[in-house]
This record gives structure tokens, C-alpha cells and sequence, in this order.
């Protein structure tokens, strides 16, 4: 009982810690839209403030570490279609700190967090509405428009995150998306945050390390005879069988 009460103290105090330091970082990145915006439409550096500002929630709580597999396989001078499998709350923070540029496709609900939705807004960040026509619509006109310019897209092609650690089947969106625009799709594989912060869980659970794999790139001519369903079947595949229970 007492170490349930510690586990659930420490827990409050980390999320009341992020969402104060929030306020500071949000001025921050507020500025750096402000003063960037003209000569950087991309948003490459308020992207890079923002892997700084997510990244430092893990560095500075120490029962929490991040190690990254093969980083070099994410070119910065490429676009990728990015997908991966989906644990925890924390697999948002881990993606960041890999500090390379992408905008996310998220739900729409998060837009609406004080200071940290803001600021995904700011970044341009990817809203979707499940379940929604316009709105999936709308997120493929916006991911288009994100991949022509250069700037990469990150989606979890589970939609949400698993509550058992099995990996659910995939979407096809990103998949449709890798294949009318001829983007190499760029496959993660997260293992162990499911154990930092599982679904329908804020408490704190002890020591955690979350390990990244970076695979290597699936480029638009091995899946131009695939369909969709095909092509998300197979990342599936490919990213479960490196995925620890």
C-alpha cells in the first residue's frame, strides 16, 4: 500500500512538473514560431526546440531511459512515411528524441491541452477526427501537402495504443499515402514503454528502459505491384516480429 501511494505521488508530481515548465517552454516555442516563421515555412527549427522540450521529460526523471538502434537509417536529406508500433503515452516523448523532422499525425482531442496542444498546432502538427469523413479528409490533404514540401509524417498505424502489448492491426492511411505520393516508408520499433505508462494508467510503475529500433527504409519501388492492405500487412509483420512481450 505504501509503495502504490509513492508510485501514484511520484506520478502526480511529474505531470503537475511538466505541465508548469510547459508555460515557459510554450513562450519559447511561441518565439521561435514568431521569429522563424518568415525563413523556416517548414518549422524545422521550432520542431527541433520541441524534440528538446519532450526529450527533457525523459532525461530529467531518471527511472526512465531511451536508447536508439541505427538513427543513421533516418537520412535527414529524405522523406519518409514513418510508422510504428504504439505502447504507451510515453512512445510520443521516446519518438522525439530521436531529434529528426517530422510532423505528427495526432487526434484532434490533444490539440486542445493547454500550452502543449498549442504548440502542436504551432508545429502544424497532423489533426484527425476518427471516425470522421471531412476530417480524414482533411488529414490526408494535410499530409500531402507536409510530404511535398519535405517534411516527413509520423503515424501510428494502430490508431491507439495497445492495452495487452499485442499489436493491433494496422490502418491503412499511411500506406495509402507512401503510395500516391512515391514515399519511402521508414518503419520504428519501440519496445519496453508499455511498461513506463500503460494504457488507461498514469501512475508511475517503476524503472523503464525503451529501446528504438530504426529499420531500414521500404522504398516505393519494392511495394509498387502491393496494394494498401498488402503493404500494411507487411510493415505489420515486420515491425511485430521485432516487438518483445
Amino acid at each position: 500500500m505504501l509503495l502504490r501511494f509513492w508510485y501514484r505521488l511520484i506520478a502526480v508530481l511529474y505531470i503537475a512538473f511538466i505541465f508548469l515548465t510547459s508555460a515557459v517552454f510554450f513562450l519559447v516555442a511561441a518565439l521561435i514560431w514568431l521569429f522563424t516563421y518568415p525563413f523556416d515555412r517548414r518549422l524545422r527549427l521550432l520542431h527541433q526546440f520541441t524534440c528538446f522540450w519532450a526529450s527533457l521529460y525523459i532525461w530529467i526523471f531518471p527511472p526512465w531511459s531511451v536508447s536508439v538502434e541505427c538513427r543513421d537509417r533516418f537520412m535527414d536529406n529524405q522523406t519518409y512515411v514513418i510508422v510504428s508500433n504504439h505502447q504507451s503515452l510515453v512512445d510520443i516523448l521516446v519518438a522525439f528524441t530521436l531529434f529528426k523532422h517530422f510532423k505528427w499525425v495526432s487526434k484532434a482531442e490533444l490539440f486542445h491541452i493547454p500550452l502543449i496542444g498549442w504548440n502542436m498546432s504551432l508545429n502544424r502538427y497532423v489533426k484527425l477526427r476518427r471516425g470522421h469523413a471531412s476530417s480524414i479528409k482533411q488529414m490526408y490533404q494535410a499530409c500531402e501537402q507536409h510530404l511535398n514540401e519535405g517534411s516527413s509524417i509520423y503515424l501510428f498505424p494502430e490508431g491507439t495504443r495497445s492495452e495487452t502489448g499485442q499489436m493491433r492491426a494496422f490502418k491503412e492511411g499511411a500506406f495509402v499515402l507512401a503510395k500516391r505520393l512515391h514515399k519511402p516508408i521508414l518503419p520504428l520499433v519501440i519496445n519496453g514503454s508499455r511498461n513506463a505508462v500503460p494504457k488507461n494508467s498514469f501512475n508511475f510503475h517503476g524503472n523503464t528502459h525503451v529501446e528504438v529500433e530504426v529499420l531500414e527504409p521500404i522504398f516505393p519501388e519494392s511495394f509498387a505491384d502491393e496494394t494498401p492492405r498488402e503493404l500494411a500487412d507487411r510493415v505489420h509483420t515486420l515491425i511485430r516480429n521485432r516487438v518483445r512481450s
